[in-house]
């Protein structure tokens, strides 16, 4: 599975952004989806996570009620709508696939990143 994530970019406080993270390989609806950031300085934190099927879905505390998760099989495509940005959330967001939820070293398949920045 190779993963490719955009969207990203610069957004002032209390905007939004969608990220897309668009799949290849045919086995890639069979994978929990996650997301995860890191800011400069700072280790890798979860921020979302899906299911394979999208019954389920894993937000960290800090995006819960801003952040959505979301993915269409038909597509090979999982986003991350966030909406209510915070200069907080500025970091590089990856997405991954596997058969974790949380964690990051349950996924096995990883995207190359995409810089978000959120002015105050």
């Amino acid at each position: 599975v190779q993963l490719q994530a955009s969207g990203g970019g610069l957004v002032q406080a209390g905007g939004s952004l969608r990220l897309p993270c668009a799949a290849s390989g045919r086995t890639f609806s069979s994978y929990s989806t996650g997301w995860f950031r890191q800011a400069p300085g700072k280790e890798r934190e979860f921020v979302a996570a899906i299911s394979w099927s999208g019954g389920m879905t894993y937000y960290a505390d800090s995006v819960k009620g801003r952040f959505t998760i979301s993915r269409d099989n038909a597509k090979n495509t999982v986003y991350l709508q966030m909406n209510s940005l915070k200069p907080e959330d500025t970091a590089v967001y990856y997405c991954a696939a596997g058969t974790g939820s949380t964690r990051y070293n349950e996924y096995d398949y990883w995207g190359q990143g995409t810089q978000v920045t959120v002015s105050s």
